[in-house]
């Protein structure tokens, strides 16, 4: 194994053609550094340098040129890793929740806005149902969340309405709207614990329309998949209905829900409080909602 000492002090010497100027780079005596010239050489069976007649000028050997090309080579690696630790040292994370049922591809370009600006916070995203994330806030998991719940449900920092409505596919919307009047709704739904999922079900319980289960996903790709295809229809918010999407208005209208910032409670960082002012700012305008 190489001494990184013993190469910096051989690099010295290369670059300076003088054991005496090297000496006085390295803050070592001229004695030393010889000393580590020849400890290196006597490791590696190699002449490394010589001195020309005046033995004050010294020049690289063919194996000398060849090892300090490694050295630079290594010792920039090494102070490359030494900065990766003192930077570290100096980044703070937030650990913050999104629900499995928001519009993520938006979700993160803001996201990656704030990291682009702030390069000395990392985030850990956690995604989640709505419950999920109210959990291992209160748990202390989590430093933020967005989550989907009630309107006025609670304290929070901040909140936007959301429209909902039914989404069905656009392409045989006619006929999937004759077809609902006579047969149970087909729905394509999200697990249990997302209020999307609840605003489906009691709206059509409460107008005593039948319904089955035609599919369920935990992502909003697989719902949005399934109401292209004909497969079910779906609540989802307004601004996430796809082009191939139409609203479908013979079904009971669903109630709007909310969107809520929600901090875990306690001090907060000066990371946690940039991050929580950036959504109560940017949330609304990227999720196409207004302030509650």
């Amino acid at each position: 194994m190489l001494d990184l000492g013993l190469l910096k002090t051989l690099v010295a010497v290369v670059d300076e053609g003088s054991f005496t100027r090297a000496a006085e780079r390295v803050h070592r005596t001229q004695s030393t550094v010889s000393q580590q010239i020849r400890r290196l050489e006597d490791e590696l069976g190699r002449q490394l340098l010589m001195r020309d007649r005046s033995g004050v000028n010294v020049t690289p050997t063919l194996h000398g040129e060849l090892l300090a090309q490694y050295a630079r080579k290594l010792l920039t690696l090494s102070m490359e890793a030494v900065d990766a630790m003192e930077n570290d040292s100096r980044v703070s994370t937030v650990r913050v929740g999104l629900p499995e049922d928001i519009d993520a591809r938006r979700m993160a370009d803001m996201l990656s806005r704030f990291v682009q600006a702030h390069g000395d916070i990392r985030l850990e995203i956690v995604a989640g149902m709505s419950t999920d994330l109210r959990e291992r806030l209160s748990a202390g998991d989590l430093e933020l969340a967005l989550v989907k719940r009630e309107p006025g449900q609670g304290d929070c920092l901040m909140a936007w309405p959301e429209t909902l409505v039914w989404a069905m596919a656009a392409r045989s919307a006619a006929r999937e709207a004759d077809s609902l009047a006579h047969a149970p709704v087909p729905l394509a739904l999200f697990p249990q614990g997302c209020i999307y999922r609840q605003r489906a079900i009691r709206s059509l319980d409460a107008a005593q329309r039948p319904w089955r289960m035609a599919f369920g996903s935990h992502s909003l790709t697989g719902i949005q998949a399934a109401v292209s295809s004909g497969l079910g229809v779906s609540v989802l918010p307004e601004i996430v209905l796809l082009p191939d999407h139409a609203v479908c208005d013979t079904l009971p209208p669903p109630p709007p829900s909310e969107i809520a910032l929600m901090d875990g409670g306690g001090p907060a960082s000066a990371s946690r409080r940039a991050l929580a002012d950036f959504l109560a700012t940017t949330v609304g305008e990227t999720l196409g909602v207004a302030t509650a």
